[in-house]
């Protein structure tokens, strides 16, 4: 079994193209999504296309139900100008996507964690807004439960794999299309992968064994990072164009 992750696209079509290129040159045919398509100051009408052609295994994240769900009121300025450029059904398809999925009998797949969508699995904030790796008694008790021995999960945009006490791996391919982010909850903090490509990964089973490669892909960041400085999110652009948040 050998399959392409991906996730955190947030509306990034340039870098998704490029990974999708990339996936192709890899040979793999068979590829997760994990959601947040949308809500990245780019395209999310373009991206949203490309996920619907690409026949994948899909859930939803947390932002991807933000502009399905959320008043405009509600929702954060990325949120509300990927509702703006999404159609019917575009949105009907998003809004029907699962919070989890098995793929293949064997892997767990889910944005976040499988209680919810908007909880770092592998990583915990102090108050003071250090991110760090959680402890590996909370991250076992998040997979309590979980019988596949491969559990995938996104969110942070941090690429990471680890393997818990008893055997089960759990990876996070990181983001695809966006490199930085601040965040408040569960306290002010940013997270900055440090380099502007797309990142995403590929999963084998070797002899029983999962074996994870991290890849990063190198795109046109420039071009999103100018549009995303056009739609007025300057931490965005900084991002896109470098990997750290300026």
């Amino acid at each position: 079994m050998r399959f392409a992750v991906l996730a955190d696209v947030h509306g990034n079509y340039l870098a998704l193209e490029a990974v999708l290129a990339d996936i192709k040159r890899q040979g793999v045919t068979e590829i997760v999504n994990l959601g947040d398509m949308v809500s990245g100051p780019m395209d999310a009408h373009r991206t949203v296309e490309l996920m619907m052609g690409m026949n994948a295994v899909c859930v939803r994240g947390n932002h991807d139900r933000y502009v399905t769900d959320w008043t405009l009121d509600e929702m954060y300025p990325s949120d509300r100008l990927a509702h703006s450029q999404l159609t019917p059904a575009q949105m009907d398809w998003l809004r029907a996507l699962p919070h989890s999925a098995i793929y293949r009998d064997e892997v767990y797949c889910v944005h976040a964690t499988p209680d919810d969508d908007n909880t770092y699995w592998m990583e915990a904030v102090t108050p003071e807004g250090v991110v760090h790796m959680a402890a590996i008694e909370d991250i076992e008790a998040k997979a309590a439960g979980i019988p596949q021995s491969l559990i995938l999960c996104a969110h942070t945009h941090i690429a990471r794999s680890i393997r818990l006490r008893d055997g089960r791996m759990i990876v996070n391919p990181g983001s695809v299309g966006g490199p930085g982010y601040r965040d408040v909850v569960p306290y002010p903090h940013a997270l900055e992968v440090g380099t502007p490509d797309a990142c995403y990964a590929i999963v084998e089973k070797r002899d029983g064994r999962w074996d994870v490669t991290f890849r990063q892909v190198p795109y046109d960041h420039e071009k999103m990072a100018a549009l995303a400085r056009k739609n007025e999110r300057a931490e965005w652009a900084n991002a896109l164009a470098t990997g750290w948040i300026r």
